[in-house]
């Protein structure tokens, strides 16, 4: 059985607790709801910029129709006003003026086409200017929150620190107090103990398992040197005993 004076192994409840208080801190640091609203913001934000990207895609395949259409109509104008010209000054023959009369009733018809065509390029490109504005706004936005969010989990993120940092001060306080060999069997114990090495026996109890020692454990511990170390035949923890253990 291993030995450690009993003012030691009394400490050991001292370094439970700051090892209780660091598992907290690490367990918030990893949970912390910021960090949760951040991810999702950041999933929003992505989906959005998605359709943004493919929005501004659009407006740009839709301008070059406009700009297409803007360039069949104006060319039909300036050959309009070309064989207009022609056809005002009386050059040519009568067959010939004939003619372009003709063509001036096909273009005029041409051109009707064309700007019918425009106009819908132009009110489908002013549809998705807008819709990517809708979107740029909402990226903006959804920065805005981002920023606000990243700063405030930042916040706690320092916090957390802040007290750990004290924590482990304190713990290296208690460690230097407590014998070398009986911090290493602690340590050894709690590793695979859900981080709980040490554990009060109170009234009978384990306070590691919460289980009440049975007749024959509490006559075998009632039977130990002060300086042993005793252990909780349930859950493995290493029993420290005190006035309120009841033996």
């Amino acid at each position: 059985m291993p030995k450690a004076p009993a003012i030691d192994q009394q400490r050991l409840l001292d370094l439970q607790a700051v090892d209780t208080r660091l598992a907290q801190l690490a367990h918030r640091r990893s949970t912390l709801p910021e960090q949760k609203e951040l991810q999702g913001l950041e999933a929003e934000r992505r989906r959005s910029g998605d359709m943004l990207v493919a929005a501004r895609t659009l407006v740009g395949d839709v301008e070059r129709q406009v700009a297409k259409a803007e360039a069949d109509v104006a060319q039909v104008r300036d050959r309009a006003a070309r064989n207009t010209k022609r056809l005002e000054s009386g050059t040519g023959s009568a067959k010939d003026l004939q003619g372009l009369q003709h063509e001036l009733e096909s273009l005029a018809r041409r051109q009707g086409v064309l700007e019918d065509e425009e106009l819908l390029v132009m009110e489908r490109l002013e549809q998705v200017q807008f819709a990517a504005a809708e979107l740029t706004t909402t990226d903006t936005e959804l920065a805005e929150q981002i920023a606000d969010v990243t700063a405030r989990r930042d916040a706690s993120l320092a916090e957390v620190a802040q007290e750990e940092t004290a924590v482990l001060a304190r713990r290296q306080a208690i460690v230097m107090g407590i014998d070398d060999a009986l911090v290493a069997l602690y340590e050894k114990v709690r590793a695979p103990r859900g981080g709980v090495g040490a554990s009060l026996l109170r009234s009978r109890r384990c306070g590691g398992c919460q289980l009440e020692l049975n007749a024959s454990d509490l006559a075998e511990i009632r039977g130990a040197a002060a300086d042993d170390v005793v252990f909780c035949e349930e859950c493995g923890r290493i029993l420290v005993r005190t006035g309120e253990s009841g033996l």
